[in-house]
């Protein structure tokens, strides 16, 4: 894969991280597309809209996410990324804490990368980050 490639994408995902820990729903808006589908660990499809608002409304609540084995390919004019994240946090009050994959396909829109589908899953085995 390019580096300058890898590069922006790995910058992306961090702005990414920062922003789901801070509620930036200005950020978040940037990074995700219009068009987003992203399939949450419970098996409900959210849109871009559904995911801000729960940061507008501060349902959700992240105090650490930290991600590590991260693998990134190319395919074609999408880039897709995995990696594994250990969160703390809450949702709408309850505990929210575990250890997930992510899977999130990002494309480039006027010259932006965004997040236009993604989906996480509960990791069984836990593994350090």
């Amino acid at each position: 894969m390019d580096l300058i490639l890898e590069s922006e994408i790995v910058k992306a995902e961090e702005s990414l991280r920062l922003a789901m820990i801070s509620s930036d729903v200005e950020t978040l808006n940037q990074l995700l597309s219009k068009d987003l589908m992203f399939t949450n660990h419970m098996g409900l499809l959210l849109s871009k809209d559904d995911d801000l608002a729960a940061h507008r409304k501060g349902d959700f609540k992240i105090i650490s996410l930290l991600l590590s084995d991260q693998v990134i390919k190319c395919s074609g004019e999408v880039v897709v990324v995995s990696s594994h994240a250990k969160i703390v946090g809450s949702y709408k009050g309850e505990a929210a804490n575990g250890n997930f994959r992510f899977t999130r396909v990002w494309e480039k829109f006027e010259s932006k990368w965004q997040v236009v589908a993604g989906h996480s899953s509960v990791v069984s085995v836990t593994s350090d980050c």
